[in-house]
């Protein structure tokens, strides 16, 4: 068993996704305190661009090249993951909590006979034993949990995307790129008949200005305005507290905090939220923060650059008329 740590990578669309170079910073810390080279497995088919994972912090890159890997099918990903795998030995695997993270990862713990923790927001090197520490929301999203997976290697985690930014590109890193082209012979049970994106024009984790609602919007037929709005607004996607998604005034997918998704956009935009702590927990690292609410001990005006104390829904509909006015206008 080597200290290696070894990113899982991914690749959309025939390029390599910037999850990869998320998971890269989240790779160095630990490698750093491992004092151990921090390598990146890539599965693809006529990729370029691989000297991009070196300067974003990769030592080595396994490239595993196959037509069958052009697409995401788990069970072609494992087979050809799991003998890699128990070849190079690593001592801890991440990958992203994304589709194809939450997909592959318990697949490949269970053909390992690994650990796996999921869903990770903290990960750090325990200095008496070298083992990875692995904290995720638990009990609901109410408590944080330090998993240790002393008896079972590799240790595996996921962690959430956008909970950590890539570290600077450096064209003046260097490393070992290493093409390896497996044989597959796998039938394998499933088969992509085709691929249809979600409707959203911009994913919640990938866009720049995020605006959200909570129970300050005071009726579920007020959600709309959160729509009217965004579509006014570039680049943009609609957020939600877990309270409002509970009570079932938006779906799940909008979720933003712990128990939900984790998001850094350049601009967030809380309207009615008081900013519980799980909710904090997965905007936090926003670019800038803007809050209002009636109630001037919010906690989420801690954590805002710019807070507004006021009615969220009248502030809303506000905002909604200028945006309407300066489009005319243009």
């Amino acid at each position: 068993m080597s200290r290696e740590v070894v990113i899982l990578g991914e690749v959309r669309k025939g390029k390599i996704h910037s999850v990869t170079y998320e998971l890269l910073a989240w790779g160095k810390d630990l490698s750093d305190k491992l004092k151990t080279r921090l390598s990146a497995l890539i599965l693809g088919y006529n990729l370029g661009d691989l000297e991009e994972v070196i300067y974003y912090g990769a030592d080595k890159v396994y490239y595993l090249e196959h037509p069958r890997l052009d697409n995401f099918n788990p069970e072609v990903y494992a087979e050809v993951l799991v003998p890699f795998i128990k070849e190079i030995a690593p001592d801890i695997i991440l990958a992203g909590a994304t589709t194809t993270g939450r997909t592959i990862m318990p697949y490949l713990a269970g053909k390992l006979k690994a650990g796996l923790t999921a869903d990770c927001t903290s990960l750090d090197i325990e200095e008496e034993t070298g083992l990875l520490l692995q904290t995720r929301p638990a009990i609901g999203g109410n408590v944080l949990a330090t998993i240790k997976t002393p008896s079972s290697k590799p240790q595996m985690a996921t962690v959430r995307p956008k909970g950590k930014k890539p570290l600077e590109r450096d064209t003046n890193r260097t490393g070992e790129i290493k093409i390896i082209k497996p044989s597959i012979d796998l039938n394998s049970r499933i088969e992509r008949i085709n691929f249809k994106p979600r409707e959203e024009e911009v994913s919640l984790v990938d866009a720049e200005v995020v605006i959200s609602g909570g129970k300050g919007l005071k009726d579920p037929r007020n959600i709309s305005l959160l729509f009217d709005i965004s579509k006014l607004i570039d680049s943009s996607a609609v957020g939600a507290s877990r309270a409002i998604v509970d009570m079932g005034w938006i779906e799940y997918p909008h979720q933003v905090g712990l128990s939900g998704k984790t998001v850094n956009p350049k601009v967030y935009i809380a309207f009615g939220i008081s900013g519980a702590v799980q909710h904090l927990a997965g905007m936090m690292n926003s670019e800038s923060i803007i809050a209002i609410n009636k109630d001037p001990e919010a906690p989420i005006f801690q954590v805002a650059d710019l807070g507004i104390v006021g009615d969220a829904l009248e502030i809303l509909s506000t905002l909604k008329r200028k945006l309407e006015e300066r489009k005319n206008n243009v």
